[in-house]
């Protein structure tokens, strides 16, 4: 059989192209074989961490302001996020307000006063609807089919800003100023961003493809206060936590689907203190 010389450089072309064209994620999820420094022993990476459906559940019982603070300092550390001196200009991956004002809409007259006034984790909510994807004109936004993470490509990015303003969950910030001039410590090991560009938290989808867990649960596995997995398995942590204990989501009625959930005690005289990981709570 005679191929046409210029058909195979063109399909040899094609093939590079797609190759090069494959998102980084996918990339860096396969399991590849390396070598140590010596360049003589191959090494296996570890297998990267998959689901169906990736969510968070949020013990609100366990939110001590010193739990939270561990979760935003280590999100925050891992993926480069400045710190600036204007709060006008300030970037969030993960951040917290009191519970009443992040569950506003919700009717709180069973919720306990202590739960009312603790600090509740926010960040991106992931949603299985989400409406920033549907504006981005340029797909810098979209929602990994095969595990449902909403990702950012900042080199995408134009700093449009509307999926800024079509999110309803304020989880997005935008760079005005250059913010690697106010990192004090860079991690080397993630991409720092550029001025115009909008960032958000991807649920670690870098430590997921390692076999790490997102660097907010891995801070606060001691407490037990964030746990995350795939929902669509019935027998995952987070799906045994939202069976099992009355949780909530932000703003369910806008049909966004976030994959967010809050434990929070569905009893007044529920005894809503902290606990330690693992032990065990009674009414």
């Amino acid at each position: 059989m005679i191929i046409d010389r210029r058909k195979f450089v063109r399909a040899a072309g094609l093939g590079v192209l797609a190759t090069a064209a494959a998102p980084a994620t996918k990339l860096l999820a396969e399991e590849q074989l390396v070598t140590d420094h010596s360049g003589d022993m191959p090494l296996k990476q570890p297998k990267p961490l998959t689901a169906k459906r990736w969510a968070m559940v949020v013990d609100t019982r366990k939110a001590t302001p010193e739990n939270v603070q561990k979760a935003i300092h280590a999100c925050h550390h891992e993926h480069n996020v400045p710190e600036f001196d204007n709060s006008k200009d300030e970037i969030k991956w993960i951040w917290s307000e009191h519970f009443d004002h992040a569950f506003h809409e919700q009717d709180l007259h069973y919720i306990p006063e202590h739960t009312k006034h603790t600090p509740t984790l926010l960040l991106c909510n992931h949603c299985d609807n989400p409406p920033c994807v549907r504006v981005c004109p340029t797909e810098a936004t979209w929602k990994r089919e095969e595990d449902g993470l909403v990702m950012m490509d900042w080199h995408r990015c134009i700093g449009c800003r509307y999926c800024m303003v079509a999110c309803p969950y304020g989880s997005r910030s935008f760079n005005f100023r250059n913010p690697r001039e106010f990192i004090d410590e860079i991690n080397p090991g993630y991409p720092t961003r550029m001025r115009g560009v909008v960032e958000k938290c991807t649920f670690c989808e870098e430590r997921l493809a390692r076999g790490k867990m997102p660097a907010c649960v891995e801070a606060t596995q001691d407490c037990g206060m964030i746990t995350f997995g795939d929902l669509e398995d019935p027998n995952s942590d987070v799906s045994k936590l939202v069976r099992k204990h009355f949780s909530i989501r932000r703003k369910p009625g806008l049909g966004t689907q976030p994959e967010v959930y809050y434990i929070v005690p569905d009893d007044p005289e529920e005894h809503d203190e902290p606990t330690a990981h693992g032990e065990e709570e009674h009414s």
